[in-house]
């Protein structure tokens, strides 16, 4: 490819900068807990039961309302219905060990039933929570037109709802959460119903997560390694050696969901760890040779399947869509990017607690974790 950021690099890019600004948002206003930061301090929200035993949830992504939250109310539905209309699965251990949501056994069968027939409803902090989440995305949005230009922003959705309405298969709202191997395709998503929502309608996150999802699955149809695993690490590393340590800050994704990548890419002969003789005892990764061939690989199919997007969703929408995107992200650095202006968390934040980021992920790492963008 030339020197231009592929586009799923740009998607990502604008994706996990809404995200975090988002998130940071929903983190001022939602009372809440973090491992890092402990419990809020706010005053209870105005719909915080008076006098009760209140407990305050464990703080989550964007993902985790976009998957779940959205489409609960006080009357609830079976897990599977859930699942069903999110066009994903949520971690509902998670949502509910968090504090978000209540599953109890339905009225026929009690706890012998199948946990896919038990019903889901949000509690409490998940009612307060979907009051706070559900306006932000609007609110987000209206911001980034402000900031970047509603021109910019308008002619982004344009283009992405151009691509989306071509789309075959009935995606998500979200980016899915990443299982073993850090695939996206696998999943059994169904044809898009006729008559389905006009695509110009949805929010910007949306558009971008269903352009990202459709990316991947194409990548990965292709490719004996996952679009994340390729974007993120596999791209960074070379046969001298990266220190482990500095790839959270040279790929944009937690120390995490590195450790998951290299081990992955260990035990299927892509990638080696060793440990340097020297003072530091630093663990360095190396590409293999079956790596080296992934990674030449990886930049290969990213140019013919961006030419096959060209030909199929139309030259013009793709060309439209990078010119929205390429000033936004630029070379992809905090130093470059009008991206990161947004992304400044407030000071009792936990990202405000760990070193600024340095660049962001070339293709998101949505986890079982709190469903974070960058798998924190």
């Amino acid at each position: 490819m030339d020197d231009r950021l592929p586009l799923p690099a740009l998607l990502s890019f604008a994706l996990v900068a809404f995200t975090i600004e988002f998130d940071n948002e929903a983190e001022r206003q939602i009372p809440h807990y973090t491992t890092r930061r402990g419990s809020t301090s706010q005053e209870p929200a105005k719909s915080e039961p008076a006098g009760s035993d209140f407990r305050k949830p464990w703080l989550v992504s964007m993902a985790m309302y976009l998957n779940c939250m959205q489409f609960l109310d006080e009357k609830g539905m079976p897990a599977r219905e859930l699942v069903r209309r999110a066009r994903a699965r949520t971690n509902f251990r998670g949502m509910h060990r968090w504090g978000y949501i209540s599953m109890r056994p339905p009225s026929e069968g009690g706890a012998k039933a199948a946990k896919s027939e038990w019903i889901v409803r949000p509690n409490a902090a998940g009612r307060i929570a979907q009051q706070i989440w559900k306006p932000l995305l609007h609110e987000m949005e209206d911001r980034w037109s402000e900031r970047f230009g509603n021109r910019q922003i308008v002619q982004m959705r344009k283009a992405l709802a151009a691509i989306e309405g071509q789309f075959g298969l009935d995606l998500p709202d979200c980016m899915p959460i990443l299982g073993y191997g850090l695939f996206s395709k696998g999943k059994k998503y169904k044809d898009k119903p006729a008559g389905s929502r006009d695509a110009t309608e949805r929010r910007l996150p949306v558009l971008l997560a269903r352009a990202l999802l459709a990316f991947a699955i194409d990548f990965e149809s292709e490719s004996k390694l996952s679009l994340a695993m390729s974007a993120n690490v596999v791209r960074i590393l070379d046969k001298e050696g990266v220190r482990v340590r500095d790839l959270p800050v040279l790929s944009g994704v937690s120390k995490e969901a590195v450790s998951v990548s290299l081990s992955f890419l260990s035990k299927n002969g892509y990638a080696t760890l060793t440990t340097e003789l020297s003072r530091s005892r630093a663990r360095v990764a190396r590409l293999a040779e079956k790596g080296i061939r992934a990674q030449a690989a990886y930049h290969q199919l990213l140019e013919s399947r961006e030419e096959k997007w060209a030909s199929r969703f139309g030259r013009d929408n793709l060309r439209a869509l990078r010119h929205a995107l390429e000033p936004l992200v630029a070379d992809g650095t905090a130093e470059a990017s009008p991206l990161f202006r947004g992304l400044e968390p407030h000071p009792r934040a936990w990202r405000a607690s760990v070193p600024k980021l340095a660049t962001l992920p070339h293709y998101p790492m949505v986890s079982h974790r709190g469903g974070y963008p960058d798998g924190s």
